[in-house]
């Protein structure tokens, strides 16, 4: 790589008002004791999956995390006009020649018979979209075959599609994959380590979970009145609060897996970085429609190691005195950026900025930008242009 940039850190503040981003799985609000307090939390797995998939829409391109493979493929071929049991046979043989173990699925009903064909591999393959056209078209080279073969009625049943091309198309990688990165042990040289790193998301401030109990009126019941009582009852938990979210581009990773491209790294990291500040996860989002933006984006360019600002906020935050925490957030993430850069020292930080809805000047971020795009193309501009001047 040809800029001495290792990593892009980027800084979110976020309030969010009352909603359930991320539930476990009694439905319930996630949490996590820090400070010895109770914080709302979004696991980094759920936000990272809104991310993904705003950045799809960004670059164009898709990738497709699944243990139906085949069935996806089989779909593909009758899209194509192949007859449904013969595709269903190509996608059998197709997830079965991929090189992972795999189980059939079961019929409904009491039985739970195994359906031929209907293949699931133990390990969910993550490709680009454009590889379920790739396996349909290896599908296409050896109808004759398929159409003489038998059904996969078992774990120990062979494909005889060629198991070489089949793991070669599952190998194959697109910005989606060179970014997130890819664990798929059970095929040689599939795996792609990420050039991204995503914390938890969690509030700064203590949150307590609400209980929200509704009721849901029987419209007829309404309208003829001739009995008491809702049609339906229950209750949901819910929170609110502003939260802090991290996360870190790995540049040499990111350059190690598309190869020396400094215009497709620039391209996917400005696109990681605008997806991950515009991105929210989307449970409840039909009865709470929790849609704000960050009150603040701290962006920052290093040499030397990446650096959270997490621990701003092990001391709880607290309101301030005309009520919110949005703002006090800001004030002790400063604080903090401004005690950490000083003790590491400022050689390993290339340039640092900001964006916000704060009116006040926040120097120990770096310089104010205008907006978010603005603040992404400087520290681009900085981590990937070697002629930038460096800015402190």
């Amino acid at each position: 790589m040809s800029a001495p940039a290792r990593f892009i850190d980027i800084h979110v503040l976020q309030s969010v008002p009352f909603a359930n981003l991320n539930r476990d799985d009694t439905n319930s609000v996630k949490t996590v004791q820090y400070g010895n307090t109770l914080r709302t939390r979004v696991s980094s797995q759920s936000w990272k999956r809104a991310i993904r998939t705003v950045f799809e829409d960004h670059i164009g391109e898709a990738a497709l995390r699944t243990r139906r493979i085949g069935e996806r493929v089989t779909r593909e071929l009758e899209h194509r006009g192949w007859p449904t049991e013969l595709a269903q046979r190509a996608g059998g043989h197709t997830a079965a020649a991929s090189g992972i173990k795999f189980e059939l699925a079961k019929a409904p009903g009491e039985a739970k018979q195994t359906v031929p064909n209907k293949v699931l591999t133990n390990a969910m393959v993550y490709v680009p979209q454009a590889a379920v056209t790739e396996l349909a078209d290896l599908a296409e080279q050896h109808r004759d075959a398929l159409e003489q073969a038998k059904d996969i009625k078992k774990p120990a049943d062979k494909s005889i599609l060629p198991a070489r091309e089949v793991e070669a198309v599952l190998r194959s990688r697109n910005g989606v994959i060179n970014l997130f990165g890819r664990m798929l042990a059970e095929i040689d040289d599939a795996g792609v380590d990420g050039a991204v790193q995503v914390a938890h998301a969690l509030t700064t401030h203590e949150t307590d979970v609400e209980l929200d109990y509704f009721s849901a009126v029987d419209d007829v019941t309404a309208v003829w009145d001739d009995a008491t009582g809702s049609g339906h009852m229950g209750h949901a938990e819910f929170s609110a609060g502003t939260f802090y979210r991290y996360a870190t581009v790995d540049l040499r990773d990111l350059i190690a897996n598309i190869g020396d491209q400094n215009t497709a790294a620039r391209d996917l990291t400005a696109a990681f970085l605008t997806s991950f500040i515009t991105s929210l996860p989307q449970a409840k989002k039909n009865s709470t429609a929790p849609h704000t933006i960050p009150d603040l984006v701290h962006i920052s360019v290093r040499t030397d190691r990446p650096l959270s600002y997490a621990a701003a906020f092990e001391k709880p935050v607290q309101a301030s005195p005309q009520g919110g925490f949005a703002e006090n957030s800001r004030i002790q993430l400063t604080a903090y950026a401004d005690a950490a850069n000083t003790l590491l020292g400022t050689r390993g930080l290339l340039t640092s900025g900001w964006a916000s809805l704060e009116t006040k000047d926040l120097t120990s971020l770096g310089e104010r930008r205008d907006s978010f795009d603005d603040l992404i193309t400087t520290a681009l501009d900085a981590a990937l242009t070697p002629t930038t001047e460096v800015q402190q």
